[in-house]
């Protein structure tokens, strides 16, 4: 197990220097952020003595070289807009949008993973095939829609629930607040997560049933329930157990989805979590903002994915990895 954490981690910072290396690659060709920090109306004598100060009248290796010794230090310089230290502010955003996505995946997989179970013991009931036809409609609708629906009838018509920001939070510690112990941030969280949730949600109890029906044709299973096994014995220890691998892989590359990819919903919501702060990063043509949110995105996912390879020994002590 040890030997295969450490091959991960080495494939990790691969993985991350060519993340750093294309990234950088294309932003010296996505606009100049000589305008943006000299202003439209410098001439070309301050423009001049800002892409000195800045480093980028130098050759491009170099430039490299030094953006990469600043990262590891976790300096990816100052945001073209605000004038403060990226670092910083995709840090202070940071908090808002993986408590969204840690709301998302715990709905989507208590419900998917739920539904799922329920569905597969009973395939041919009605309300079951109900549910898997509304997991169609999970999977095909776009987010946005979700949302727009959401707003439309839980904050437009119904009033119960507030369609945008995140409502009062708290400090718990440093520069992280939460919104987690308050009535009236958990009432703004509602409508966001279940829409970021939707999809994940309708996969994972896709994935459950159709595992959890291979399963329960197995030997093992009939023998289980030939003994005499109690049910929940027989579904949740050995059945649910084995149809989870699936699941679990699943489920991890859902959390870094929401994570880096909740733009849409973060903007319909006008969430302030990073992909708010990206989306105006782009439209501001902010580079450092950008670049530092794909390497910190970038590093979520493989922590994620290597604790994913690390929870399948758990949930299957079969598992070896040579």
């Amino acid at each position: 197990m040890t030997k295969c954490i450490i091959t991960r981690l080495t494939q990790g910072i691969m993985v991350l220097l060519v993340v750093s290396f294309v990234c950088f690659t294309i932003f010296q060709y996505f606009g100049d952020p000589v305008l943006a920090l000299a202003g439209r109306y410098a001439t070309q004598a301050q423009q001049e003595e800002v892409r000195s100060k800045m480093g980028l009248d130098k050759p491009f290796y170099i430039q490299y070289s030094i953006f990469l010794k600043n990262a590891l230090h976790g300096n990816f310089g100052l945001s073209y807009v605000a004038k403060i230290p990226v670092l910083g502010l995709i840090l202070e955003r940071l908090p808002a949008s993986i408590e969204l996505a840690i709301s998302a995946m715990l709905i989507s997989l208590i419900l998917g993973i739920g539904l799922g179970v329920i569905v597969s013991l009973n395939p041919r009931y009605f309300i079951n095939r109900f549910v898997m036809a509304g997991s169609l409609f999970g999977i095909s609708i776009p987010t946005f829609l979700i949302g727009i629906l959401f707003i439309m009838i839980f904050s437009v018509k119904l009033g119960f629930l507030p369609c945008f920001g995140r409502g009062e939070v708290i400090k718990i510690a440093g520069n992280w607040r939460t919104g987690f112990f308050t009535i009236d941030s958990l009432k703004h969280l509602i409508l966001p997560a279940f829409t970021l949730g939707i999809y994940q949600l309708a996969v994972l109890l896709r994935l459950t049933r159709g595992g959890m029906l291979e399963v329960l044709r197995e030997d093992y299973i009939r023998t289980a329930w030939a003994k005499g096994l109690p049910p929940r014995i027989v579904i949740f220890k050995h059945a649910l157990r084995n149809a989870l691998i699936p699941g679990v892989t699943m489920a991890g590359l859902q959390f870094g989805e929401v994570i880096a990819c909740s733009i849409v919903t973060e903007s319909i919501f006008q969430w302030p979590g990073t992909g708010y702060l990206l989306l105006t990063a782009v439209y501001e043509t902010d580079h450092p903002v950008i670049v530092a949110y794909i390497m910190l995105t970038s590093i979520i996912i493989l922590c994620i994915n290597l604790f994913v390879d690390i929870l399948y020994r758990f949930i299957n002590p079969k598992i070896r990895y040579e």
